[in-house]
């Protein structure tokens, strides 16, 4: 059993760094840096100043990424959705703005025994609006934020098929079954039976990062590993896949 963490400081390249020490039976010393800060593993035996050298030998790196994690857990606070009337949400790489009304006609709901949500967009500016069955001043946060993930997971189910069918052709692959992700760090996963699971937050970012996504998963019908050869068929259909991947994880996902 691993020894609980102690809070430890030190100075790396002019920044004071707090970190949590681990003691466990390895036999190396593990850096990781998180949203909460840098946790250090480190041999049961091994001398703290043993252990700070290491440190300074990895300040740089340590420094920047843990910069690089505070501005983006940064930006996820700041896009933190507020569930109310007028809440506006990433929908497609797009703001799309709450509306809540009290009672919608049967007829404009798209599928109003499963969402009772309508999606609407301005001729005149294209802004979006998605139209919720529900009252603006007794509707609870929690069940806004119910509503419209019902309808999301209802809306990423048509479109991460229509998405498959689409590329799994050009790739000379077949899947058989698609599933919905609600995992916190991965888009998707791909098993050789054809199962294709994929997260519902992918319908947060832009049209071609979840084609990237799915082509990802698609070509691991082909290539079940990372290996050169599963990258040239993902460059068969998208040869700017490396800057898309890019993109992918440097986009706020707003938190829910």
């Amino acid at each position: 059993m691993a020894a609980p963490r102690a809070a430890h400081e030190i100075l790396l390249d002019g920044q004071r760094v707090t970190y949590a020490l681990r003691r466990s039976p390895r036999r190396s010393i593990g850096f990781s840096v998180s949203a909460q800060g840098l946790a250090v593993s480190a041999p049961s035996g091994l001398a703290l100043a043993d252990i700070e050298q290491a440190l300074q030998r990895k300040a740089g790196w340590i420094v920047r990424k843990l910069q690089e994690t505070g501005a983006r857990h940064q930006r996820l606070e700041a896009g933190r959705i507020d569930w109310r009337d007028g809440a506006v949400l990433p929908f497609r790489g797009e703001p799309l703005t709450l509306v809540l009304v009290p009672s919608l006609a049967p007829s404009l709901l798209s599928s109003p025994s499963r969402t009772g949500a309508v999606l609407q967009r301005d001729e005149l500016s294209g802004a979006a609006r998605l139209q919720m069955a529900l009252a603006p001043g007794s509707a609870a946060p929690e069940q806004i934020q119910k509503a419209v993930q019902a309808w999301l997971m209802q809306q990423a189910r048509q479109i991460f098929t229509e998405r498959l069918n689409h590329f799994a052709p050009q790739l000379g692959v077949q899947w058989r079954q698609l599933g919905l992700s609600n995992a916190t760090t991965r888009w998707g996963s791909a098993k050789a039976d054809g199962t294709i699971r994929l997260n519902w937050r992918l319908l947060h970012v832009r049209p071609e990062l979840l084609d990237y996504v799915v082509v990802h998963e698609l070509s691991h019908l082909r290539v079940m590993d990372h290996s050169a050869r599963f990258w040239a068929v993902v460059q068969t259909i998208l040869p700017e896949h490396v800057a898309l991947r890019c993109q992918l994880r440097q986009d706020a996902i707003p938190r829910w």
